[in-house]
């Protein structure tokens, strides 16, 4: 049985790792994952045909904890104890509920200190306690005595005193004073962990097509002092195409991961396939996790040639590889009105395919299906997405209607004769 810390507006903790609010959904799996042999049967629950109407919920079924991350952010956003039988938990160092010390709400004041009345909610048949981050349910149905309603309290529900010996059923640890109304809060400083992470990505473009990026980067930099000094730190970085390893590495800092590729699959689908020149290097990959982003390198040149954006929506095979990506590809869009006027228009993360084509158009050709699967177990529970090119953008469409993926693609080069008229011009 799990003995954990209760921090209220701040986390759920052991001695070894700690669930804080405002962590990446990302930390928590790895949490999990490092802990498996505690924590065990793990549920991951969300909405596959509307993921960014529900949060997304880690249900620690064995510990009776759920872990309810924000769908858009995918940062934690409440935790939930709702079997309080299965875990022990303690305040400040002292025990308020284990199989010896029953959760009753004397034990709750006596551990917690004053608050304000319960609050009773009609629907739920629930009353709550409420502390600043922290919230105590009991349930109504085990009550022998009737409750003591003062009429008039605010919203219709009504505020009363709960009757000794009532027990917990479920708790709730959450930024602010309401829990309806709360929000995952920023990244706290200490899960960045040495990493850096892209608070948004914007995609520089010009009337041909992209250009690059800039991506605003959080880092929690620290001074000349000690680790109590650090704060975080938001920088801008710009990266183009053409640009060469090293202006990469200066900008972002080093990959988390190099890859190499062995083969190009996609090259069956250009003109000519045959003709092309077998190249003696791999082109390759900067995989940038914490920021959900990959830069393809020429294996001749060593320049930036492609640029991919990753969205990590649940449901998808590479789904938790990469933090998402909260990108903004600006557009430029004719109106079909008589003056012919242009309109500004943005696509992000969010955006769906069929939004996507009434502002680009309809592909002129068949998508690209793709089916993903590692060398050692060839079954995708997740199922094929398709690849559809618009403008130099590759969009990789999930059966859901949401990106999983862009490339974004550079101008096509000049051959090497068109490179030397130029130069002798």
């Amino acid at each position: 049985m799990l003995d954990l810390e209760v921090v209220p507006e701040r986390s759920l903790g052991h001695e070894q790792w700690e669930f804080a609010l405002g962590m990446p959904l990302a930390q928590a799996i790895s949490i999990l994952q490092k802990h498996c042999r505690i924590i065990k049967n793990v549920q991951v629950l969300y909405s596959e045909q509307t993921p960014l109407s529900h949060d997304l919920i880690l249900n620690l079924t064995q510990d009776g904890i759920k872990l309810l991350f924000d769908a858009c952010n995918q940062r934690l956003k409440v935790i939930e104890v709702y079997d309080l039988s299965k875990v022990k938990l303690k305040y400040c160092g002292v025990h308020f509920n284990t199989q010896a010390i029953a959760p009753t709400i004397e034990q709750i004041d006596q551990s917690f200190g004053a608050t304000h009345p319960g609050v009773y909610n009609a629907a739920e048949q629930l009353f709550h306690l409420n502390f600043r981050g922290l919230s105590f349910s009991f349930q109504l149905d085990s009550w022998n005595e009737a409750p003591k309603y003062e009429p008039n309290f605010a919203h219709g529900l009504a505020s009363l005193q709960i009757p000794h010996g009532a027990t917990v059923k479920r708790m709730y640890i959450y930024t602010g004073n309401n829990l309806q109304d709360t929000k995952a809060p920023v990244m706290p400083l200490a899960c960045f962990l040495g990493n850096v992470y892209a608070e948004c990505v914007d995609v520089l473009k010009n009337g041909a097509g992209p250009l690059g990026l800039r991506l605003r980067i959080l880092t929690a930099g620290c001074g000349p002092g000690v680790m109590a000094d650090a704060k975080v730190r938001a920088v801008e970085r710009n990266i183009y195409f053409g640009d060469s390893c090293q202006d990469v590495l200066s900008a972002l800092g080093s990959p988390h991961k190099v890859f190499y590729k062995s083969e190009d699959k996609m090259k069956i689908h250009s003109p000519s396939p045959h003709k092309q020149v077998p190249s003696k290097c791999n082109d390759y990959f900067f995989n940038y996790f914490t920021l959900g982003v990959d830069i393809l390198f020429d294996s001749t040149t060593h320049l930036v040639k492609k640029f991919v954006l990753h969205t990590n929506f649940p449901g998808h095979y590479n789904f938790n590889i990469y933090h998402r990506c909260d990108f903004k590809i600006p557009l430029v869009i004719k109106k079909e009105a008589a003056d012919a006027q242009w309109e500004d228009c943005i696509l992000t993360t969010y955006s769906k395919w069929d939004q996507i084509q009434e502002l680009l158009g309809h592909p002129m050709e068949k998508p690209v299906v793709l089916h993903r699967s590692s060398s050692a177990n060839n079954t995708n529970p997740f199922g094929s997405t398709f690849c559809f090119g618009l403008q130099r953008m590759i969009f990789e469409v999930m059966q859901n209607n949401h990106i999983a993926s862009v490339t974004l693609y550079g101008a096509p080069r000049p051959s090497s004769r068109a490179r030397a008229e130029a130069s002798a011009h």
